[in-house]
C-alpha cells in the first residue's frame, strides 16, 4: 500500500526565507528587473565594474528595504496601506443657502 504526505501548507501563504506574500513577489520582480537593467547596460557600453558595483549596491539596497517593509508592515501591510490612501479623511456635505433655508422649513 502506497502511503502519502500530507500537505499541511494548504491555505496558508507563500514564505521564503522569511518573506511573505507580496513582499516575495516584490523581491523576485524588483531582482529580475534589476538583472535585465544591468544587462542593458552592459550591452550599452557602459565599464563591467561599473554595472558590477551598481548592481551590488542596487540589489543590497532592494533585499534591505524589501525585508524591512516585510518586519514592519507584515503580510498584509501594503494592501492596509493602500486601502488608507483610498479611504476619505472625512465624509463633509455642501449646503447652500436655500437648501438650508428648506431644510429648516421642512423640519419644523
Amino acid at each position: 500500500m502506497a502511503s502519502f504526505q500530507i500537505n499541511k501548507g494548504i491555505g496558508r501563504t507563500v514564505e521564503f526565507k522569511g518573506l511573505k506574500a507580496q513582499y516575495l513577489f516584490i523581491f523576485a520582480g524588483g531582482l529580475l528587473g534589476l538583472f535585465i537593467t544591468i544587462v542593458i547596460l552592459y550591452m550599452i557600453g557602459i565599464n563591467q565594474y561599473v554595472c558590477l558595483i551598481l548592481g551590488l549596491i542596487s540589489a543590497g539596497v532592494l533585499i534591505w528595504k524589501t525585508f524591512e517593509l516585510n518586519t514592519k508592515y507584515g503580510e498584509h501591510g501594503l494592501m492596509k496601506i493602500s486601502a488608507r490612501k483610498r479611504h476619505p479623511k472625512f465624509i463633509s456635505r455642501h449646503y447652500t443657502v436655500l437648501s438650508l433655508i428648506n431644510f429648516q422649513n421642512q423640519s419644523i
